[in-house]
């Protein structure tokens, strides 16, 4: 390779203009920060993200950006991590998943952070969010398999994509990029059990971490601190690291490993990561998520709640639930420890707590995972009736398909069957702009009245010209 992955990255991200974005993709960018605010106004109540917040405001420094719902000003690092474990923090933000998951959304507080420290304009602000977009769905595809099957947390992705949105606002030259590439991806390796077995407040708080860290190295960047240039395919650089490349030759090296499903060959896509970059963004392929929980529920979640509510049902005429799914899936979703979650951050992701949550109310929201839910004896009367089965059929239909098959079965011996291969919020059937404002509006609750919250929304869908630091104050209303 003449020029190094980071270089290639940099390069690309140094040249993109405001003025090269297509009219759809700007808008795109648009209704992923008013769906990002949303999960951030429902977020900024949570125990986790307040105890970041409060060690923060111990901790004082300058007000260089602004604290999303709380109006509080301090130094741009700091607020990075505060606004993204907003956004995070009901796991309700957007989710792209192919041969590895990711939440972009989760690095848009960089961009803000930074915009606002600089006074950056709101066009500077979108072009870096659409690079957020481009490289963390683009690394999604870098692993073959992905690094979640080698047992890592795409936090591990995160770390290459924040210095480049942040660096791409601190003007940084191509080589201060590269730099700050190499800094940040030295020192962000996320191991997987914050999404394994019993979850903790880490589940959502590791990528926000990794955010926050990339805005702090391209900081160091833009004060002529060095980085690993070869950080990708260079000796134990990343892909060396990870295993499938042989860094002596910088070539492909497939080589077969166990991971999370088995026994598979491991190797890399360059293509994938660098290959055509501007012809067409990643962002119009990412999706957003209709149930605040673990995307891979989604699909059985919407069956089971259409066999529920089609043929009238209630949680005491059931007798089991039969849940077909692909095998990554079921590893996930089924761990023995989801049967009796103790915290919301192992309900979000236990399959057998959403869907009894699902019979009992005949819905999901951000309520269901409330410590009162998380003691409805109603939601233990049935969740033991849900049975898993992984599918080597589905699995092989995944990530182009997430395919669902539940099988409700009454006391009274009916049977009702439902099948979907992907949830609503999919690019293939994409949230409505009405989908999207009845998704705020509950999220913000009784924080906004009616009016605020239209005048919000018109504020992100109109914010070309608005510098970041207005816009900013203008989400604190």
């Amino acid at each position: 390779m003449k020029k190094s992955i980071a270089r290639q990255i940099a390069e690309f991200s140094d040249q993109l203009k405001y003025e090269d974005l297509p009219e759809e993709v700007i808008n795109e960018v648009k209704r992923y920060m008013y769906d990002s605010v949303g999960c951030a106004y429902g977020g900024y109540h949570t125990k986790d993200l307040n105890i970041i917040r409060d060690i923060y405001k111990e901790m004082g420094g300058k007000g260089e950006a602004t604290v999303l719902g709380f109006g509080d000003k301090l130094p741009a690092v700091n607020t990075t991590l505060i606004n993204s474990l907003m956004v995070r923090a009901l796991d309700f933000n957007d989710i792209y998943w192919k041969d590895d998951p990711s939440h972009p959304s989760d690095i848009i507080p960089a961009a803000w952070a930074v915009g606002e420290l600089v006074n950056a304009n709101m066009k500077d602000v979108i072009v870096a969010i659409v690079l957020a977009y481009e490289f963390e769905q683009r690394l999604c595809l870098f692993a073959k398999p992905g690094i979640r099957e080698r047992k890592w947390h795409h936090a591990t992705l995160t770390q290459f994509v924040s210095p480049v949105v942040a660096g791409k606002l601190l003007g940084l030259s191509v080589d201060e990029m590269v730099n700050a590439i190499g800094i940040s991806g030295c020192h962000n390796h996320t191991i997987g059990c914050p999404t394994a077995g019993k979850l903790t407040m880490m589940k959502n708080t590791v990528d926000p971490m990794a955010v926050q860290s990339g805005v702090f190295a391209a900081l160091m960047a833009k004060k002529g601190y060095s980085g690993t240039e070869r950080v990708f395919e260079g000796k134990e650089g990343f892909m060396d690291a990870f295993i499938g490349w042989d860094a002596k030759t910088e070539s492909m090296k497939p080589t077969d490993m166990e991971g999370r499903d088995g026994i598979s060959s491991w190797a890399w896509d360059i293509e994938a990561l660098v290959g055509g970059l501007g012809e067409s963004y990643k962002i119009m392929e990412c999706g957003m998520k209709a149930f605040p929980t673990e995307a891979l529920t989604h699909t059985h979640l919407s069956c089971l709640l259409k066999a529920m509510i089609s043929n009238d049902l209630e949680y005491s005429d059931i007798k089991e639930v039969k849940v077909t799914c692909f095998a990554q899936a079921y590893d996930i979703l089924f761990d023995p420890t989801k049967y009796r979650p103790e915290s919301r951050e192992t309900a979000d992701h236990s399959l057998p707590y959403c869907m009894a949550a699902a019979m009992v109310d005949k819905k999901i929201t951000t309520e269901s995972f409330s410590d009162e839910k998380l003691n409805d004896p109603r939601i233990f009367e049935v969740i033991d009736k849900i049975k898993g089965e992984p599918s080597q059929e589905f699995e092989k239909m995944f990530p182009a398909k997430q395919p669902s098959r539940v099988v409700v079965t009454t006391n009274d011996g009916r049977t009702f069957e439902e099948y979907l291969e992907y949830p609503k919020g999919d690019p293939r059937e994409p949230m409505s702009m009405e989908d999207l404002e009845n998704k705020f509006n509950s999220l913000a609750g009784d924080k906004f009245d009616a009016t605020t919250k239209t005048q919000i929304k018109e504020t992100i869908f109109n914010c070309e010209e608005m510098s970041a630091r207005k816009f900013m104050e203008s989400l604190n209303v």
